[in-house]
């Protein structure tokens, strides 16, 4: 397969703050790749170098065979994009949407019309086609979004963030329908997300981005492999302020033959509590053990449990820290998520 992108040492800065990092990755030809991490990592950012938004500061980025910054014409007409804000036009209906933005592409009348119609009917909105946008349900409104992506039949498609604030049955249907768009049109999937599931679902592999560099980069099986342990048990403490019992009590658990690991963190609250993942073989005969371990040492336990390891997991491996403990970011319907506020202002 060839290479649908290629990054090299790419940079992108705003003044002081490096936004993007030296990244350096490829995605090859039909692949769905997955950018994954928390709001503000810089995954936004590298998704409007990467469809000709913005420039970049340094480096290279190549989509399908072009230069983003010398060809940035011959990129456009490349791939499809669907932004994490929705851009659909309320005042028009389904097919306007579809039928306008072909146009743009200069999709020529008999094939646009047959275009359409294919795309409408794959996403099960043919029926409401001559609706106006306005009435449509915010998954619905999404599915369209990726069908207008797709008029043109482009060889890549990005997608950032598709499914944010969609309910569970209308993020599966946007999935399935990702899916069954890969396999029938041979598309290439630039996916950027901090949805663990959906990283795991879609993607052939993923980088994990944090503070703007890609911290680790493999398939979503090797990505849990690279974990010591088959399970994790999860102990919530009242919380140590001194510190002396929490910290002995995790020495004398990694002293344990069957605990490989064990990582502190508090939830992202200062005053929250204490809460340890114990990475451990056989986690529920290791239940036992660790519980008359903290009772000994004279530990509160509030709750603990057992799980298997996923891709929530593997941030936590690399960054200390939760996804889901980062804090929300406001997104401008007009510039979005990935630009610094007081550069959007």
């Amino acid at each position: 397969m060839t290479d649908a992108i290629v990054v090299k040492e790419l940079v992108k800065r705003y003044g002081s703050l490096s936004a993007v990092d030296h990244i350096s990755f490829d995605v090859a030809s039909g692949e769905c790749f997955g950018s994954l991490g928390p709001n503000g990592a810089g995954k936004t950012t590298l998704i409007r170098v990467l469809t000709g938004l913005i420039r970049k500061t340094e480096g290279e980025a190549f989509v399908s065979g072009y230069d983003v910054t010398k060809q940035a014409d011959h990129v456009r007409r490349a791939i499809g994009v669907v932004s994490q804000a929705m851009t659909t036009d309320l005042d028009l209906s389904g097919w306007e949407n579809l039928d306008i933005y072909a146009r743009y592409y200069e999709v020529p009348l008999k094939a646009r019309k047959a275009r359409i119609a294919l795309l409408l009917d794959l996403i099960g909105l043919a029926s409401r086609a001559g609706d106006l946008v306005a009435t449509y349900s915010g998954g619905m409104r999404r599915r369209l979004e990726i069908a207008r992506g797709l008029i043109h039949r482009p060889k890549i498609l990005f997608l950032d963030e598709p499914t944010i604030g969609l309910d569970p049955q209308s993020r599966r249907v946007v999935w399935e329908l990702l899916q069954q768009f890969r396999r029938e049109e041979q598309l290439t999937i630039f996916l950027t997300t901090h949805y663990m599931d959906e990283a795991d679902l879609l993607c052939d592999r993923i980088a994990i981005i944090d503070n703007g560099k890609i911290i680790a980069l493999d398939t979503p099986e090797n990505h849990k492999k690279e974990i010591p342990g088959s399970d994790i048990v999860d102990v919530t403490l009242e919380r140590d302020d001194t510190n002396e019992g929490i910290e002995t009590i995790i020495a004398e658990m990694e002293t344990l033959p069957f605990v490989h690991q064990v990582i502190r963190h508090s939830g992202g609250q200062e005053s929250g509590p204490d809460v340890l993942n114990i990475y451990s073989d056989n986690g529920a005969q290791a239940i036992p053990v660790l519980m008359e371990r903290l009772q000994a040492r004279g530990m509160k336990i509030l709750a603990m449990g057992l799980k298997q390891q996923t891709l929530e997991d593997v941030f936590i491996h690399y960054t200390g820290r939760s996804i889901r403990s980062e804090g929300g970011k406001k997104v401008s319907y007009l510039i979005g998520a990935g630009l610094p506020r007081r550069w959007g202002n």
